[in-house]
This record gives C-alpha cells, sequence and structure tokens, in this order.
C-alpha cells in the first residue's frame, strides 16, 4: 500500500508550486544572491538581510528542482546563488562564512556550525546537480569545520566561534549536529566519499545514542562545553531563538527519526531503524495536539506542553518521517499518517490562495500570526526537503 492522495504527481506539483513562488522574484539583479522576506502574495518587503542559512536554502530549493529536471531555471538559480556565497558571505581573510549581510555588507561577522552545515548541503546538492566547480566548495567547507568546529573526544561539532576563530563560544547544541548530519549524508551521495558518511554515522550515534541517552529518551537542545544536558540554558539573543529553542521540540525528535532512515539507505544497523522509530514515537505523542491537529512546538523538561504555536517545518518533518518509516517497514499505519499530516498541512499551512509556499507559523488553534510568508532562513527549505526525501522513498527518484 501507497499514499492514496499525496502522490509522486503531487509532490512534484508542490515543489514546482513552491519554486514558483519565489521565482524570478528572489533573484537579486542589483546586489546579487536572493530577496529573502516575502508577504503571503509574493510581494518582496523591505528587509535587504541576506541570512547565510537562507541563501544556502535557497540553493539547495534550486538544486532540488534542477536533480528533478522541473525547468532549466533551476540550475541558473542555484549557481546564481552559490556565486553569492563563495563572493560575499564566504570570509576571504579567515576563511569559513559570516551569518548575515545587508545587501552585500557584513552585519554579523560570526562563524556558526549551523549555518556551516547549510553551506555544505547547499553546495553538495548544487553539485549533484550539475554545477561542476561546487565539488570545491563541498570540500573546502569540510575542511573548515575540521579545522575550526569538530571536537573530536565527543564526536560532535561546536556551535559558535568569533570571525578569526581566536574565540569559541561555551555553548553547545544538537542542532547544529542534527543539520550537520544531513548534510554530510548530501555531500557522500554526491561524492562517492565515505569521510562524509562516516562523519554523519559518528554525528547520528552520538546525538541519537550517547545524548538521548542523558535526556529521557528525546533530543534535548543545550548542552554545556563538555556535552552534558545544560536543563537551564535560555537564549536571550533574539535573532538566535530560531536556532536555540527552549525545550524539547518533538520536531526534531521526528526530524533525527527521518535522518536516521536516510542514514540506514547507506549503512545499515538495527540500532538505526530502533531509534528512529523509538524517537518518532515519542515525539508524535508528546507532540501531537489532539484537539486541533499539527504537532506544537516544544515542551518541558517534564514533557508538558509549553509552546503551542504551529511552525511549518515541524509540520513538514513529521510527513517526511512517516513516509520513510512507511516505504522502511512496509507498515501502512504511517501511509496513513503521512496522508493525514498532508490533509492537515493543505487545510492550515499549504498557500491554496495565492499559488504556492507555506505559511511560517500558526497559533495553537491553526489562525495566522502574520502576513509574512517568508523572511531570513525561512526559503520553504523544510517543505521542498521532504517532497524530495518522500519522493525517494517511493522510488521516484
Amino acid at each position: 500500500m501507497g499514499p492514496e492522495t499525496y502522490t509522486e504527481k503531487w509532490l512534484l506539483q508542490q515543489i514546482d508550486s513552491t519554486l514558483a513562488f519565489y521565482y524570478p522574484t528572489c533573484i537579486d539583479e542589483e546586489n546579487g544572491g536572493y530577496h529573502h522576506s516575502f508577504y503571503d502574495d509574493g510581494e518582496l518587503r523591505s528587509d535587504t538581510t541576506k541570512h547565510l542559512v537562507g541563501t544556502s536554502r535557497f540553493i539547495y530549493n534550486f538544486s532540488i528542482g534542477a536533480i528533478l529536471g522541473r525547468g532549466e531555471f533551476c540550475k541558473d538559480a542555484a549557481e546564481h546563488g552559490l556565486r553569492f556565497l563563495q563572493e560575499y558571505h564566504q570570509d576571504k581573510v579567515n576563511g569559513g562564512y559570516f551569518w548575515s549581510l545587508d545587501g552585500q555588507e557584513v552585519t554579523v561577522d560570526k562563524k556558526y556550525a549551523y549555518g556551516h552545515a547549510f553551506v555544505l548541503l547547499a553546495a553538495s546538492k548544487a553539485y549533484e546537480a550539475g554545477i561542476e566547480w561546487a565539488r570545491d566548495v563541498v570540500e573546502s567547507v569540510y575542511q573548515v569545520l575540521e579545522e575550526h568546529f569538530w571536537e573530536t573526544p565527543y564526536q560532535l561539532y561546536a556551535d559558535e566561534l568569533t570571525a578569526d576563530w581566536s574565540e569559541m563560544s561555551e555553548y553547545r547544541g544538537q542542532n547544529a549536529n542534527m543539520h550537520m548530519c544531513e548534510a554530510m549524508m548530501a555531500a557522500y551521495e554526491a561524492t562517492s566519499d565515505r569521510k562524509y558518511l562516516e562523519r554523519a554515522y559518528e554525528i547520528a550515534d552520538a546525538v541519537t545514542g550517547r545524548l538521548a541517552a542523558q535526556t529521557k529518551g528525546l533530543t534535548w537542545e543545550h548542552y554545556t562545553p563538555d556535552w552534558q544536558p545544560d536543563w537551564t540554558f535560555v537564549e536571550t539573543e533574539e535573532s538566535k531563538q530560531e536556532f536555540r529553542p527552549h525545550g524539547f521540540v518533538p520536531g526534531h525528535s521526528i526530524e533525527w527519526s527521518k535522518l536516521l532512515l536516510m542514514l540506514d539507505r547507506h549503512i545499515s544497523e538495527p540500532w538505526m531503524l530502533d531509534r528512529a522509530v523509538h524517537l518518532y514515537q515519542e515525539g508524535y505523542q508528546k507532540g501531537a495536539d489532539t484537539e486541533y491537529g499539527g504537532i506544537i512546538y516544544s515542551i518541558s523538561a517534564d514533557k508538558i506542553m509549553m509552546d503551542t504555536d504551529k511552525y511549518y517545518w515541524v509540520q513538514a518533518e513529521i510527513f517526511g518521517a512517516s513516509a520513510l518509516l512507511a516505504a522502511k517497514l512496509g507498515n501502512p499505519a504511517y501511509w496513513q499518517r503521512y496522508e493525514a499530516m498532508l490533509d492537515y498541512c493543505s487545510d492550515n499551512f499549504i498557500d491554496q490562495e495565492h499559488g504556492g509556499g507555506w505559511f511560517n507559523m500558526l497559533f495553537r488553534d491553526n489562525l495566522r500570526q502574520s502576513p509574512i510568508k517568508s523572511e531570513k532562513a525561512k526559503a520553504d527549505y523544510h517543505p521542498i526537503a521532504n517532497y524530495y526525501e518522500t519522493l525517494r522513498a517511493m522510488g521516484a527518484v
């Protein structure tokens, strides 16, 4: 049994409509790179911020479009962003990539593992899409990560350094490592170099094994410099809160479930499926909103509902993980969950009125919070990534 409503054809249509919402308006002809901030109807906002994660996610999205043959514009749009990434986000003095720009001017020069994970992901998919020179970007960002972020005793990446690499923050977080695992798998799939796959394996085992064992079976977000759970950490800097959320985030446990199943395609060991099922079930059971539908954002250390807003990316991860589990286990219940989640997303998150894209955030009762569809780092990467991984699980790619 496979999906009855949200089939290969539907998934490809959604990728097309999402890309069409952003392109060609997102192409910044004046400064290079992309415009990142859009209202619901596709009108550009006046915000000229260019975020490293947003730039990288647009490159990823257009690369996926090129890989799937969704139009000749996709490869050109991806390469357009990659050139900007190398010309303006890249620190040509110290190496690595700046976090944020205004137009072409650096506004935040710190170096974050989270941002570098998305550079690696973007470059890997760009290379897979046929942009040959992206292979050099893949290797160079990997070397930066090895030299400055990798902590061998813990088999994990540190989180934040100053522009010249002279000072490292004491903060450690699972979020950057989760996306680094994803990026390393993408680098392996693009290049066939096993060093990337081995690194993805190490990260996955560390986070879903050693760390999760310390934190009640779910993926806690925040850690001390020696990778002990930091139960009291709260990010006070608003610009970082999106990437350092408070509490347990069910969506991250579900996202890890998906990543373990992706890793299982290349290195299949029993613990991967066991942990994938556990993290999926825990994340869903603790996060599912039985009254209004969807998955809430966060729960407390005692696993009590805390932030009950609905974030677009959490809903995208649950349909993707459901599809991968359905394909792996042959269990129709997971296809039913996949269809049910996409029913919810179609009713509440996917913008039917304006022809494409997902709303960013809803209140618990699914009412809109803002007329802004996308800003800073969103770019609808999570839906496109999960459409793509679902197509792979179906054997359509």
